[in-house]
């Protein structure tokens, strides 16, 4: 896909800068995080304080010889950034390549006892296990009563804020304008819900925990009233970014709503059940976890997100992948970067990075003279972004 010159790819080499304080805060203390997580022994210890010291006065190393995906890095791009500062490299790049290596230190791919272990298992379990947790899931009972459109805005809200879900399980709906609506940058929602049309829906899922599990309840909304026939889940086929979604945390989220009560447990019997008899897949396709746009996808994937009614790209993450990892204008219309795209695509995400498209120039003048430019970052602000 070619790219304008004015949409610079994103580095992490400015002091004081997001991507900058990813790689320079969060990543040092995710390793000490991990670190403490697990009795890990002598030989992972070393390797995450190898890491540790590598991430941030060091520079960037291959995967060892035995990495059975050494030679798939290699054609993302290593070849060219080994050797260099993890700051000088694209950031997507360098973020994505950082959990690889996490994982190598700790030995999930490496045969013995650590084998297959997420090392962000306990993060994401604790975030099911809340009083938070259950008030969302009890909201649900209440939001029986209401209309099936109803339903669906909150429950699309819902997973649009993700931890936040119940702004959207509460406050959406037939009350009108809600204080989550002011806080959307952009919203689509109309057009998406059109594209909601009794075929396939193609959910590439962001986090897991109570940010999974408002997006099974859409899913299950819509294959209940027959608002698609069919669902592929897109989840990660590794542990990544910390909460990012596989297979293993699927099942977790499941569990966790057939053990509710009310509403939930209804949902998550009807969902159990749709995954038994194939209205709802989990794919783990290795390049969820690709440090590249989806402009770059691989043909398979290409092929099966055209044979989709729409697909719906969950998360800050996706979106940075979706629109790629780079500066462009914010007004530039959502349509041109995704114009790539073999499907009806749409976008739903909390701002927590620099990548912004398809907002009007006055809600642009309007953000930046009141937040500069925290909005972008802050997670306090949304998006529902759509084309067909």
């Amino acid at each position: 896909m070619s790219e304008p010159v004015d949409a610079p790819v994103i580095l992490s080499n400015v002091p004081g800068s997001f991507p900058w304080s990813v790689l320079a805060e969060r990543h040092p203390a995710l390793i000490r995080k991990v670190r403490d997580a697990f009795p890990y022994g002598p030989e992972q210890h070393r390797a995450l304080d190898a890491l540790l010291k590598s991430a941030t006065d060091g520079v960037i190393e291959p995967l060892g010889a035995r990495a059975a995906d050494r030679e798939q890095w290699e054609k993302w791009g290593g070849p060219a950034y080994f050797g260099r500062s993890w700051f000088d490299v694209p950031f997507l790049w360098s973020e994505s390549y950082f959990y690889r290596q996490l994982l190598e230190a700790v030995g999930y791919f490496t045969p013995g006892p650590w084998r297959g272990i997420d090392p962000f298992r306990p993060f994401k379990l604790a975030e099911l296990d809340t009083p938070e947790a259950d008030e969302e899931l009890a909201a649900l009972d209440e939001l029986a009563h209401r209309t099936v459109e109803d339903q669906e805005e909150a429950l699309l809200h819902g997973s649009l804020w993700g931890n936040r879900a119940d702004l959207g399980f509460r406050l959406a709906g037939a009350e009108g304008q809600t204080s989550a609506d002011s806080q959307l940058v952009a919203n689509d929602s109309d057009l998406l819900r059109s594209l909601f049309a009794g075929g396939t829906l193609c959910l590439v899922a962001d986090n897991s925990g109570r940010e999974l599990i408002p997006d099974l309840l859409l899913i299950d909304h819509l294959l209940r009233h027959r608002r698609v026939e069919r669902t592929v889940l897109h989840v990660k086929p590794y542990p990544y970014y910390v909460s990012d979604a596989t297979t293993a945390d699927v099942v977790d989220a499941l569990r966790h709503l057939t053990n509710a009560k009310g509403a939930a447990r209804e949902s998550g019997r009807r969902l159990w059940s749709a995954m038994t008899d194939g209205r709802l897949t989990v794919r783990a396709h290795a390049f969820s976890c690709a440090p590249l746009p989806y402009a770059d996808m691989p043909d398979d994937l290409r092929r099966e997100f055209a044979e989709a009614d729409v697909t719906v790209m969950k998360g800050d993450l996706n979106y940075r992948r979706l629109i790629g990892d780079r500066l462009r204008p914010a007004t530039t219309p959502f349509a041109v970067p995704t114009a790539y795209f073999p499907g009806p695509v749409a976008a739903l995400r909390t701002l927590k990075s620099d990548v912004i498209v398809g907002l009007d120039a006055r809600t642009e003048t309007e953000l930046v003279a009141t937040e500069e430019q925290r909005w972008r970052t802050s997670g306090t602000h949304a998006l529902i972004q759509a084309r067909s």
